[in-house]
């Protein structure tokens, strides 16, 4: 896990918030590559801010036929 910078960190329940989900989907989207996990300089776990940023634009974006395809996807993952 990389060490970056506090600005361009964020605490897995503030990416929750951000994002308008669970802490578990944040996980779900940190096993999923779509969240990058990150260490802010104290040590502590989360995900950089970018991460969020690109995952709130593509939300925002995405067809509904994009977003069906991606959770296809990420379920497959899972196995």
């Amino acid at each position: 896990m990389d060490t970056v910078e506090d600005d361009a960190w964020m605490s897995q329940p503030d990416a929750a918030r951000h994002l308008g989900v669970t802490l578990i989907r944040v996980g779900v989207l940190i096993a999923n590559r779509r969240l990058i996990p990150a260490e802010n300089p104290a040590g502590r776990a989360g995900v950089t801010t970018a991460g969020v940023l690109a995952e709130e634009t593509w939300r925002a974006n995405a067809t509904k036929r994009a977003k069906l395809t991606r959770l296809l996807k990420d379920t497959i993952n899972w196995f």
